[in-house]
This record gives structure tokens, C-alpha cells and sequence, in this order.
């Protein structure tokens, strides 16, 4: 049997968090740790009906949880300027945000409602659009941002002169150039807070390997049925062996978001054998993405391709 692990968690009492994919996974237990510490979570979700469905099975687990569910799709700049403008609009500062959402390793090349390959679009494009147009937000409340990235950010690279793998589609170089791409983002927003004052901390979070739906078969993104390697990784998980479970697998973005300990600029993942499970821990941060002019980079190619700046 998989060992239970939990994790102290400062009260979050008066506190306001954003979870993105907090409909399924990983995402729906972060919610639920952060709504069991006291804050109001806001879920946006793609499929309203599954973000309802998602918000009921935190209140089963957490009956005091404050759950907002709002509609988004990560892949589409205009449903993350919707979302943005209604937060703004009603001006209550965010504490937390976790820029947790992800798709992995559709078999052949997909694009979102913009046009732009479906993994770069929703993992990356996306998050950072939410994230720099939420920023008057983040600012006022002091805000810890936390960005899900992969061990894939680990031995991946972004495809500069194709970063939206127009030519020769590779599912899984595709995703690993998503996640360093965001991980670049995250870095150099901790670098511009400490520079302008901005008082928002950002750092990231790995979930090592756990059975969720980001490996399971989605018809939808082309996998009708699981692989051979998923299949391993639900037995090995129910068995407690190397993997984590997708409630443990939660548990490193919550202690970076939340705990005093986890600084910006930092890497949490699971301290077991090969960062796959276990409790969350300060990793080293990838070499991939400790360039400060590579974090420059993709922050200014970012603005261009999403059309959002900082506003002055």
C-alpha cells in the first residue's frame, strides 16, 4: 500500500488562491490542501461541469472549503483575458497562485484556439499571459507563484527558431520545451519582482511521477488507450514502490505556495529515490533553467507571441 504523507501548512484563513487544472489530478488535491488550511480557492476550469463535479469531491474531503469555480481554457488568450478582467474588476488581492495545468505528449501536433501548438499554448502561453495580467492582483497580496513544471524540464530545451514545432512534431521534446519555457518564465518573474519591488515570490514545483490523467489515454488528444509505461505506473503506485500517489504528488507545489521555508527563485519536487515520490524537498534548480538570459528571452518572446506586457 502507498505510504500517506502530509505536510504542515501555514493558516490560510483571509488568504485567496488560484489553482489552474484544479479539475482533475493533482490540481484537485492541491485545491483541497489549501481549502483544508483556510483559503478561498479559486478553480478555473475548461468544462464547468467538471470543475462542479471537482469542487464537490473537495467538499466531501474539506465540508468548510471555500470553492469558486470560474470557466478557462489556458489554451485560448481570450478566455485567459476574460478570467483576468474579472478578477481585476472585482479587485480582492490573490495570496497564492499555482499555475498547475498542464496537457503532455498529444501524438500528433495539435494547436489551441490561438493557433499555437496545444502543449506550448496551455502550459506555457497560457500561464503566463494569466499570470502577468493578474499581476496588479499578485502584487497587492503579496503573492507566492508557483509553477508546475516535469523532470522533463530537466532534459529538455526550448526549440528557439520553431517553439511551436511547425516542423518535425516531437509529442514529448514538444512537451519538455512547454515546461523549461515556463520554468524560464517563473525564474525571471522572481528576478523582475526582487528587481521593481513587485513583493511577489516566485518559484517552482515538480510533482515527480504519479497516476493521473496527464499519462492516462485521452481519445480526445489522440490516446485511445494507456501505455505500457502508465500501466506500470498505476501498479507500482498502488504498491508504494518509487512512484507517488497523485494526493503525494500534490504535496511539493503546496509546500513551495505556502510554507515560509520555500523561497523564490527555488526548485520543490519529491525527495524520494530519483525525485519519482516522497515527501517534498528544495531540489537543485535544472540547469536548463538557470539562465537569466534565457529567462529574458523567453519573457520578452512570450509578450509577443501572447500580446500582454506589464503595464507600466
Amino acid at each position: 500500500m502507498p505510504k500517506t504523507i502530509d505536510i504542515p501548512v501555514p493558516d490560510l484563513a483571509g488568504r485567496r488562491a488560484l489553482v489552474t487544472g484544479a479539475s482533475d489530478g493533482i490540481g484537485t488535491h492541491i485545491a483541497a490542501r489549501l481549502a483544508r488550511a483556510g483559503a478561498e480557492v479559486v478553480m478555473p476550469v475548461r468544462d464547468p461541469a467538471k470543475g462542479r463535479a471537482a469542487a464537490e469531491r473537495v467538499r466531501e474531503r474539506v465540508p468548510h472549503a471555500r470553492l469558486d469555480v470560474r470557466t478557462l481554457d489556458l489554451s485560448s488568450l481570450a478566455s485567459v483575458a476574460e478570467l483576468a478582467d474579472d478578477l481585476r474588476r472585482e479587485g480582492r488581492p490573490l495570496h497564492v497562485l499555482v499555475n498547475n495545468a498542464g496537457v503532455m505528449t498529444p501524438p500528433t501536433r495539435r494547436v489551441g484556439a490561438d493557433g499555437w501548438e496545444l502543449q506550448l499554448a496551455t502550459n506555457h502561453l497560457g500561464h503566463f499571459a494569466l499570470t502577468v495580467r493578474l499581476l496588479p492582483l499578485l502584487r497587492a497580496g503579496r503573492a507566492h507563484v508557483t509553477s508546475q513544471v516535469s523532470v522533463a524540464a530537466n532534459r529538455g530545451a526550448v526549440r528557439w527558431d520553431d517553439i511551436g514545432w511547425e516542423h518535425g512534431y516531437h509529442p514529448m521534446k514538444a512537451y519538455g520545451s512547454s515546461k523549461v519555457a515556463l520554468g524560464l518564465f517563473a525564474m525571471e518573474l522572481h528576478r523582475r519582482s526582487v528587481r521593481e519591488g513587485w513583493g511577489v515570490r516566485s518559484n517552482l514545483a515538480h510533482p515527480g511521477v504519479s497516476p493521473t490523467n496527464l499519462l492516462s489515454a485521452q481519445p480526445l488528444l489522440g490516446r485511445p488507450r494507456d501505455t505500457t509505461e502508465v500501466r506500470l505506473i498505476r501498479a507500482y503506485s498502488r504498491r508504494g514502490i518509487l512512484v507517488g500517489t497523485p494526493e503525494t504528488a500534490a504535496l511539493p507545489a503546496v509546500h513551495a505556495a505556502t510554507s515560509p521555508d520555500a523561497q523564490g527563485g527555488r526548485l520543490y519536487g519529491p525527495r524520494g529515490l530519483g525525485h519519482l515520490g516522497g515527501a517534498p524537498a528544495e531540489q537543485a534548480l535544472y540547469a536548463r533553467l538557470r539562465s537569466a538570459e534565457d529567462g529574458r528571452r523567453v519573457w520578452e518572446l512570450s509578450e509577443r507571441l501572447a500580446g500582454v506586457t506589464v503595464a507600466a
